[in-house]
């Protein structure tokens, strides 16, 4: 993973201990590391890794400026003052990926091995059966939509028709035969509302902790994002639900760098629903919300070089670009060797039988995902299809059972 990537920069100041004095510029977060850029020089000041870092508190600087410390494992304390837009949001962003814990992840270039290119072409062709067989119902779901609005329009015809045998079959002396005194209308079942299910929470894809901007407000909130096969749930730490959004609600989701999208619904006459969602773990959702979302995601300039590294040939399936640091290394023994030998020989053993790498683990880990969240949707879309059926069953009686009721109406009026 690229490391110059800045994640997110503020203004502040920054005191230069061995010459006593604060100095001004940018403080910057990149995947493994926290930085600060003298303004005026353009000198790096300060360089260290996340994994350095055992303690970030607020102090104030003097008794009475706000700052934020970080205190490195060599006991190396580092004072950020004047923060913008404010220390709290600094604060909970850096404490969000420091503990987290999942920028920093070895062997990411590793080779592959005979059978994790097996297991992952085997995954890869699933999944590539899958989604055609999802597009093949994601279409077969529309046609069933262009026969219920044509089902929809043969009753709304019906009706006209009925009213107008009514007046037919009026006497003429009848001193309300062009207005014809009309009934307690028929109880309709609500296909529309049969049709679309409600929110199905079992269906949870991924969760994930984010650090939650709303709209262009400055201060941001510590909490969750999960993704559902029926839409996308922001909730905040206490698992208390901030928004929902359904499918269709969204409008657009922007993806700022790997670790930052925003997600919109547009609205006429008020103000639109936005959400900035910040997280160590957003490379495991994207590929997930890129799979949902395909006309609706936009990579902006900072995230493009990402999915041209994402979609090469060589990681085709497997988007490593996007996977978080964690990660189990698959290896196994002889069934045939003894327990009684040394620790070193045992190491060794496990590496050379080592039958799946760490990166093809997290690759193949990518694919289930990205299977478990097809088989959901493929799921979701057969009982909607098959509430869909019934309604149309229901539709197709009730047009018949009118359409021979009129037509024995007409014979008597011939």
């Amino acid at each position: 993973m690229n490391e110059d990537i800045c994640i997110h920069a503020w203004p502040c100041s920054y005191y230069l201990d061995p010459e006593k004095r604060w100095v001004y510029g940018r403080l910057s977060l990149t995947p493994l590391a926290v930085r600060f850029t003298a303004d005026k020089t353009g000198e790096l000041l300060v360089h260290f890794h996340l994994s350095s870092i055992c303690e970030i508190k607020k102090e104030s600087s003097s008794f009475i400026f706000s700052s934020l410390t970080i205190l490195e494992k060599e006991n190396t304390k580092h004072w950020f003052s004047s923060l913008q837009p404010n220390r709290n949001v600094v604060f909970n962003i850096l404490e969000h990926f420091w503990r987290e814990q999942l920028l920093a992840r070895p062997g990411a270039g590793a080779p592959q091995t005979t059978k994790g290119k097996e297991l992952t072409g085997l995954l890869s062709a699933s999944q590539k059966r899958l989604e055609d067989t999802a597009k093949v119902l994601h279409y077969q779901g529309e046609q069933f939509g262009n026969i219920m609005s044509g089902l929809t329009k043969i009753d709304s015809d019906l009706d006209v028709a009925d009213r107008l045998l009514t007046e037919l079959e009026s006497p003429p002396w009848w001193p309300f035969s062009g207005k014809v005194w009309k009934g307690p209308l028929e109880a309709k079942p609500k296909e529309a509302a049969m049709i679309s299910g409600s929110k199905n929470q079992e269906g949870v894809i991924i969760r994930i902790p984010v650090i939650i901007t709303h709209r262009t407000n400055s201060s941001v909130t510590p909490g969750k994002l999960t993704l559902l096969v029926t839409g996308l749930e922001i909730s905040d730490s206490n698992s208390q639900v901030i928004h929902w959004f359904e499918l269709k609600d969204i409008d657009d989701i922007k993806v700022h760098t790997p670790y930052e999208i925003s997600v919109r619904q547009r609205f006429i006459g008020k103000p639109d629903t936005s959400y900035r969602l910040l997280s160590a773990k957003m490379p495991e959702a994207i590929p997930i919300l890129e799979m949902q979302f395909s006309k609706k995601i936009q990579f902006l300039e900072d995230a493009l070089g990402f999915v041209g590294a994402r979609k090469s040939p060589q990681t085709d399936l497997g988007n490593s670009i996007w996977q978080a640091a964690t990660g189990l290394v698959v290896s196994t023994e002889k069934p045939g060797s003894s327990s009684g030998g040394g620790n070193g020989s045992q190491l060794q053993l496990q590496k050379q039988e080592q039958i799946v790498s760490e990166s093809e683990t997290q690759e193949l880990k990518q694919i289930l995902r990205k299977l478990k969240s097809l088989a959901l949707e493929t799921d979701a879309e057969l009982e909607r299809q098959d509430e869909v059926l019934d309604v149309l069953t229901t539709s197709v009686d009730r047009a018949t059972l009118n359409i021979d009721k009129h037509n024995r109406r007409m014979k008597k009026l011939t």
